[in-house]
């Protein structure tokens, strides 16, 4: 099984239900390691690669819906797996930064906990579809689900685009979203940063580059 000292970079991901602007932290994140002279790959799931993008359009196309979740498990499993494989441990066998935007923890949250498979279930499939890769940090946004909807409404208001198929299907779930996510960070806390969602911005940003740039250091 891989264990996470057999690579020289640093894999980061930064997970949080739907609304909680974990996809603007991962990408503020990634801009100011960049910034900080480290090679950074930013990357997303579903997705980063060429095979897990064409499953990302499957998966998260209202049209497809409804999908059942076994085969829902299954399809982020498999594309998750050439994330692993083809994006993942080469980035970090050269000593690259890993900031992904979602991994295993949004399976657990999202097919586990809100489709009723079993966290434990969920946790099992993905660690096979990994070969036992885990993150060495991962950045956990937290959000109370008010403050989640308002910012979907502002950001489909905004014209950034209608919801995907999960974020329709998973809304009214954000308090089972988060407790799970919550408790995977309770389980392993060396390893998780949980901030919470409704500060500043910037402030998540500084607070997530801080414990990054210390491990980073570690190394």
């Amino acid at each position: 099984m891989s264990t996470q000292t057999e690579h020289r970079g640093l894999f980061v991901a930064v997970e949080g239900p739907d609304g909680s602007g974990k996809s603007t932290q991962a990408r503020a994140l990634t801009e100011a390691l960049r910034a900080a002279g480290h090679e950074v790959v930013l990357t997303r799931e579903p997705g980063g690669s060429d095979l897990g993008e064409t499953l990302r359009e499957l998966l998260l196309d209202p049209g497809h819906a409804p999908v059942d979740p076994r085969t829902e498990a299954l399809l982020f499993a498999a594309a998750r797996s050439a994330h692993a494989v083809r994006t993942l441990r080469p980035a970090l066998a050269r000593g690259a930064v890993v900031v992904t935007d979602r991994y295993v923890d949004s399976s657990v949250a999202y097919q586990g906990a809100a489709r009723g498979l079993g966290e434990a279930r969920i946790a099992a499939l993905n660690e096979w579809a990994t070969d036992g890769l885990v993150p060495d940090l991962t950045v956990l946004i937290d959000v109370d689900a008010a403050t989640a909807a308002d910012r979907r409404d502002r950001r489909a208001a905004g014209g950034e685009g209608a919801p995907d198929r999960m974020e329709r299907e998973t809304a009214d779930r954000h308090e089972a979203l988060r407790a799970a996510f919550l408790a995977r960070a309770a389980a392993a806390p060396e390893r998780y940063l949980v901030l919470d969602g409704a500060l500043p911005p910037q402030e998540l940003t500084a607070r997530a580059l801080a414990r990054v740039t210390a491990q980073a250091a570690d190394r």
